[in-house]
């Protein structure tokens, strides 16, 4: 081979593609939508941006996040600022791990029975919603659950006095769901479990708001609705409940053998780690998660108010001492009428607003990261889509 070739057309492309970044020429680009999707949803802008910067050359490292070891000391560095700052985000107590799997929220549903009940123990589970509902189904393969309350005679709209919660003595856990997605109602307040163990899915409402970890003994969440890309899964588990996993658990699902090698027992989502960890410097960059709920109060509030002032134009079905920050569905009154609305939404740059397939109608999904203009558009919207066919 000719070393001609060094200035063929091929290799001036090549030469053109890896020119050095440089992170200052990021702009915004006016082609951003408002995503009011349910997960994967919307990410920070500026999060976005700096990992863009990034994607290429991390730091002084030589090579993008997507091609070191995980095992290497800069991956380490970002994993472990990744769990410093989500410690100090939500002040977990020391006598917690922090691990970072695979596999999503739906994975744990059947980790929590094999890692924290003996073969055959019973759990008790309140079902608020479709999520909660699945977590039933799937714990049934491993254990014994009692399902001691259900909001589907209702619609799930609703969630239960906490006086009204009979668990049984034998239970080894009391399982929630902070946050229905589908549903759209949330826990403003937790129940006390009588084992002393309370587990809570936030998928959906995780580092929206300030929590007392040590109310918990296990909390778990899907990182793709508020803190990052899908792919990455945290679990929150206090010390004392690991080590006792029934013997046919297989290993990737062990919380003692992810706990020993600080989530590094195989190759972890290693980019979505890092843009986890991103997420939670913003928003110990925005005051902490006093701020963010906060903000997140004022979104919810604009919409809501907006559904309610509508005279009965848009409904939105769930009772109001447990409507969701984070997830708003609503229906039209005419229901012939949401296909046109989702279909001039997205014209107007704001998508994802079809509800989930089981409920119907349309689902806002106001996320940390969903700006309030973004809120505010949406609201000025539906107030001209109802002056137009009222």
């Amino acid at each position: 081979m000719s070393l001609s070739m060094a200035t063929s057309p091929h290799t001036t492309l090549f030469r053109t593609r890896t020119t050095r970044f440089n992170p200052t020429s990021i702009k915004c680009t006016q082609d951003r939508v408002f995503n009011f999707a349910a997960g994967p949803a919307t990410l920070p802008e500026n999060v976005l941006l700096r990992a863009q910067s990034e994607l290429y050359t991390w730091r002084a490292s030589g090579m993008s996040i997507m091609e070191m070891s995980h095992r290497g000391k800069d991956f380490l560095s970002i994993i472990q600022k990744a769990e410093s700052d989500l410690r100090a985000l939500l002040q977990i107590p020391p006598e917690y791990s922090v691990l970072f799997l695979q596999g999503g929220a739906t994975t744990q549903f059947a980790a929590l029975p094999l890692n924290l009940l003996p073969s055959g123990g019973a759990a008790d589970y309140v079902v608020t919603g479709s999520w909660s509902d699945k977590a039933v189904k799937e714990a049934k393969k491993f254990c014994k659950p009692n399902v001691i309350w259900s909001g589907k005679p209702e619609k799930y709209t609703k969630l239960p006095s906490f006086d009204d919660l009979e668990q049984n003595k034998d239970s080894g856990y009391l399982h929630i769901c902070a946050n229905e997605t589908i549903h759209g109602v949330e826990f403003k307040d937790y129940p006390v479990s009588k084992s002393g163990v309370l587990v809570a899915d936030m998928s959906s409402n995780f580092c929206s708001k300030p929590v007392d970890v040590s109310k918990f003994g296990v909390i778990y969440a899907g990182a793709q609705k508020n803190v990052g890309p899908s792919g990455v899964t945290i679990v929150i588990i206090k010390k004392d409940l690991i080590g006792e996993a029934q013997p046919i658990t297989p290993v990737m699902l062990e919380y003692k053998i992810h706990d020993e090698n600080h989530s590094l027992y195989n190759t972890p989502p290693c980019y979505g780690i890092y843009m986890c960890g991103l997420v939670f410097e913003d928003l110990l960059e925005q005051g902490g998660l006093e701020e963010v709920e906060r903000k997140n109060r004022a979104k919810a509030q604009i919409l809501y108010t907006a559904i309610d002032g509508s005279k009965g134009f848009y409904k939105c079905p769930v009772e109001k001492s447990v409507r969701s920050l984070m997830n708003v569905p609503f229906t039209l009154e005419r229901t012939e009428l949401e296909a046109e609305f989702i279909k001039e939404a997205a014209k107007e740059k704001m998508v994802q607003l079809k509800g989930h397939r089981s409920v119907g109608g349309m689902r806002a999904s106001i996320y940390n990261a969903m700006p309030l203009p973004g809120v505010q558009k949406l609201v000025a919207f539906m107030k001209d889509f109802q002056a137009k066919h009222a």
